[in-house]
């Protein structure tokens, strides 16, 4: 009877967990993609008919027509294969709790929604996300070790705000703060981190690098979601930025940072940050130095309100700020020739979530479908490489190449005469594959 009652809570702890699911149960160690046209995530065009062998979770070899080998078969009826996608702003812990929760909720209860979450990202065909804040590093764990299907996570862990900023989300009962005193209790579950001083920027930068940042997120501006935080004010001092930029670049990592305006734009390069998230309100001298300098700009393509329920009045009027400076920050984009990525920062809605597609999608309203496609998979991997010996994920993303990791979509349609294939993975992507392993094959049935 014991036996049988562990046998029983093994079970269940299996399929909470999804040790027992059929997709982490499928882990040949050979694929053979075949009949198929590639889409490598860099160029504008397909190639001929092709085929693919996958092997220990590496593309080992691509070849012109038929190949034959030792190895589970994917005939892809002509089909299109391409890179897994990659969303450069992503906060997995915050996508489907509403903000009280996500601040006041049960941490166990939170960690599981964001693994269910973590495996619809997975099935929308993103297969990569780079994390801009939130304690993700016990999620990304629980998938790197396959507990949970999901994307690869590249953590920044705590976001790094000053008192009022954008990210802290104490109430003004919490004032004033003791320095060194009790953490908050967003601090306390590893959301963000109030430093105010370049001392305790320091501090709280390793601290996030210590456990496992792959880059520092700061917020050098106002921010839409936080209640105290206008969107014009500047937040931290150049020395407090500097202080974070110092403890990365020794870690051979980079800090980014939140930023709408020119102030906190270029305040932020003047310190040494890498990469811009957001910049919807910039101007044209402050995308110029970013041309100049070689910033990166990781934007979205905020087109509407969505989302903005979960947001109190005064919040969506920011909204409807950086709304109306979406196709500026675009417009400004590609006048000088930022690198520029592409993220969602979907917070509080899993409805926005399931459009995740759709926004990459809409980037068509600036880019060809081409260019929209090939910044979500080869460009965006190249900012990802800015983590240096941090790359929680060493190798080639991004792309369909000998040597690349093996994350792959098989779409039914070509996407790149038709991009909102995107818009329904369900339907259009029958195979998704993660590091060698496919996670999603209709075409076995």
């Amino acid at each position: 009877m014991a036996l049988v009652r562990a046998a029983t809570l093994l079970g269940i702890a299996g399929a909470v967990f999804g040790l027992f699911s059929p997709a982490l149960a499928q882990q040949d160690s050979a694929v053979l993609f075949r009949n198929i046209r590639i889409f490598d995530g860099k160029t504008a065009s397909l190639s001929a008919p092709s085929s693919v062998l996958v092997r220990n979770k590496i593309i080992e070899k691509i070849s012109a027509g038929d190949m034959t080998a030792t190895a589970q078969v994917i005939d892809g009826g002509g089909r299109v294969l391409m890179p897994g996608l990659i969303d450069a702003h992503w906060h997995a812990m915050l996508v489907r709790p509403t903000p009280m929760a996500a601040l006041a909720g049960d941490v166990g209860y939170n960690n599981l929604l964001a693994a269910a979450e973590a495996t619809a990202t997975l099935m929308r065909g993103f297969t990569t996300v780079r994390d801009m804040g939130g304690p993700s590093f016990g999620l990304k764990q629980a998938i790197d070790e396959d507990l949970v299907a999901g994307p690869r996570i590249y953590p920044s862990g705590a976001m790094i705000t000053i008192t009022s900023g954008h990210g802290d989300f104490r109430q003004l009962s919490d004032l004033p703060r003791t320095i060194g005193g009790m953490l908050s209790r967003m601090e306390q579950i590893g959301g963000s981190m109030v430093a105010d001083s370049p001392d305790e920027v320091r501090v709280r930068a390793r601290e996030q690098l210590m456990r496992g940042a792959s880059q520092v997120k700061l917020t050098a501006g106002g921010g839409v979601a936080s209640p105290f935080s206008p969107l014009d004010v500047s937040t931290f001092t150049e020395p407090e930025l500097r202080a974070a930029v110092e403890a990365a670049d020794n870690w051979g990592t980079y800090v980014a940072t939140h930023a709408y305006t020119p102030v906190a734009i270029q305040r932020s390069v003047a310190a040494g940050v890498r990469c811009i998230e957001h910049g919807h309100l910039m101007d044209e001298a402050s995308a110029r130095l970013m041309a100049e300098k070689g910033i990166w700009l990781s934007t979205q393509p905020f087109l509407d309100l969505a989302g903005a329920a979960a947001l109190g009045p005064a919040e969506q009027d920011k909204m409807r700020q950086v709304v109306a400076g979406t196709d500026r920050v675009y417009g400004l984009a590609k006048k000088y020739g930022i690198k520029t990525a592409f993220g969602t920062d979907v917070l509080f809605s899993k409805a926005l979530a399931d459009k995740q597609g759709s926004m990459l999608a809409a980037l068509t309203r600036w880019y060809t479908p081409a260019e929209a496609l090939a910044m979500a998979t080869s460009t965006n991997a190249e900012l990802l490489n800015l983590s240096g010996l941090r790359n929680p994920y060493p190798g080639k993303l991004g792309v369909v190449a000998e040597g690349a990791l093996a994350d792959l979509l098989l779409v039914d349609g070509n996407p790149l005469d038709n991009i909102k294939l995107v818009e329904d993975p369900a339907k259009n992507f029958l195979v998704i594959m993660k590091d060698g392993k496919v996670y999603k094959n209709t075409l076995a049935h």
